[in-house]
């Protein structure tokens, strides 16, 4: 597997897109690639296979979207029938899925391509009618693909390009099983491309598998956290979080903060606290409905809520330019989430700023988390002006999570017996995440954790790379 190296070059039209799509993207007020984008869009025009990692916020979502839609519309492409894509993209999410798709429209809005996008949580109907027309763009979570495919909806026999986006986060979610169904029934013969917000071991592991000697791109150290973003903590019993989590938000007047919770329970009754402190809060989660969860991000981002409380599921993937402030209400157990978590601030190269709250129970979590980002989290004194209530807000279900031996317990935000919003077990079909509009970086161009082991995708994918999961 070779890495490139390549600089980012000055202009898109020097990419070797199409006009028509230069054109949508000059129209969006984009002229410079980011460097993932001038890395992976020559390398998926050649027509091979890639392995692409970058931070969230550099750019992914354009730098697949962008030399799929060339690919499409300068090929030939056989008789199409209704309901046979020739582009399929995996994603781990709902709103990830709208987010992609979005991108597709924006930067294909001159070409004759059609697109649509399915995912769970909502009424299956008319993604039945969609596809009895003719689709080229197909963005779907696994978990309602392989409901179509149960029902004969839809026909994957036609897949020139297969996109497998967020892969770290499908592994995690449980949907390896899902997506070698999937790769069942799409051709052999075929271009794939995997991106991930990380190179793990197992992202590596899954690559040697569904990868056919693969060109591998990566613009940012392993595991590293966005250097614009200002990390600190405070040291607080979990019982005073809530209030002092309202004081802070009046006193240092913060407009737009997105926090995190362990669980979905506390994203309720954290976004009610606020509501009732004359803070505007709302909760997103995978219990939530998506019109409910599409409403909270489209309020939070037009400045109708304040505060926006998630899950580590529910946040994958929003996308917010300029987004100030990111809180840490608990510490996540997994050192890694921490990264994907402040990643959602400090995007197209504004800063940012991480604050986390941090119990003495949670410490075990603040050192794997320093260890990880190879620096410390600096230690700041809670303001003077924040008195700690008289009667603590103790609450059992938002104790600090001990830590497990061997840091094997739940994921944050799915405890024991949790199901998603499709009602299935967290194995997952239609996941809960994070969503938002084309990933972009206005100054320069369009663009955009682990939890417990996975089980090794190599022993599922055995053979020759030609044939591999087939």
């Amino acid at each position: 597997m070779t890495t490139e190296t390549t600089l980012a070059g000055p202009a898109f039209v020097e990419l070797g897109l199409a006009e028509p799509i230069l054109r949508a993207i000059a129209d969006a007020g984009y002229t410079t690639p980011t460097p993932i984008q001038a890395q992976a869009i020559p390398q998926v025009l050649q027509g091979g296979d890639l392995l692409a990692a970058a931070q969230t916020g550099t750019g992914k979502t354009a730098g697949f979207t962008l030399p799929i839609l060339h690919h499409l519309t300068t090929r030939a492409a056989q008789a199409q029938k209704p309901g046979r894509p020739r582009c399929l993209i995996l994603v781990p999410t709902r709103e990830l899925a709208a987010q992609v798709e979005e991108s597709v429209k924006t930067y294909g809005k001159y070409l004759s391509l059609t697109s649509m996008v399915m995912f769970g949580g909502v009424n299956i109907n008319p993604q039945f009618k969609a596809l009895k027309s003719r689709v080229d763009i197909l963005v779907a979570t696994p978990g309602r693909l392989l409901d179509h495919m149960g029902q004969k909806t839809v026909d994957l026999s036609g897949i020139e390009i297969l996109v497998l986006d967020e892969a770290d986060r499908m592994l995690d979610m449980g949907f390896i099983r899902d997506i070698k169904k999937v790769l069942a029934v799409v051709p052999k013969q075929r271009q794939t491309l995997l991106f991930s917000a990380t190179f793990s071991d197992e992202i590596r592991t899954l690559a040697n598998g569904l990868l056919n000697n693969p060109k591998s791109v990566e613009v940012a150290r392993r595991n590293t956290t966005v250097e614009v973003i200002e990390q600190s903590m405070h040291r607080v019993p979990q019982a005073h979080k809530r209030d002092l989590l309202a004081h802070l938000i009046k006193h240092h007047d913060w407009q737009q903060v997105l926090v995190f919770t362990r669980t979905k329970h506390g994203a309720n009754k954290l976004a009610e606290k606020l509501t009732k402190d004359g803070i505007t809060a709302a909760a997103i989660h995978g219990n939530k409905s998506q019109s409910a969860r599409t409403k909270a991000l489209a309020s939070f981002k037009d400045g109708g809520v304040r505060v926006l409380v998630a899950t580590d599921i529910a946040a994958r993937g929003i996308d917010i330019d300029q987004l100030p402030q990111v809180v840490n209400f608990e510490l996540p157990n997994v050192p890694e989430d921490y990264v994907h978590r402040i990643g959602r601030t400090g995007r197209a190269g504004t800063t940012g700023s991480a604050l986390s709250l941090v119990d003495d129970e949670e410490l075990s979590y603040l050192r794997d988390i320093e260890k990880l980002i190879k620096r410390a989290i600096v230690r700041v004194e809670i303001e003077p002006g924040f008195v700690a209530p008289a009667k603590a807000d103790l609450m059992s279900d938002e104790r600090p999570p001990r830590p497990p031996q061997g840091r094997g317990g739940p994921r944050q935000g799915q405890g024991a017996g949790n199901r998603n919003a499709s009602g299935r077990a967290p194995q997952g079909r239609s996941a809960a995440g994070g969503g938002g509009k084309p990933a972009a970086n206005r100054a320069a161009a369009p663009g955009t954790a682990q939890p417990r082991k996975p089980r090794p995708p190599a022993a599922l994918f055995a053979g020759k790379p030609g044939s591999r999961g087939h």
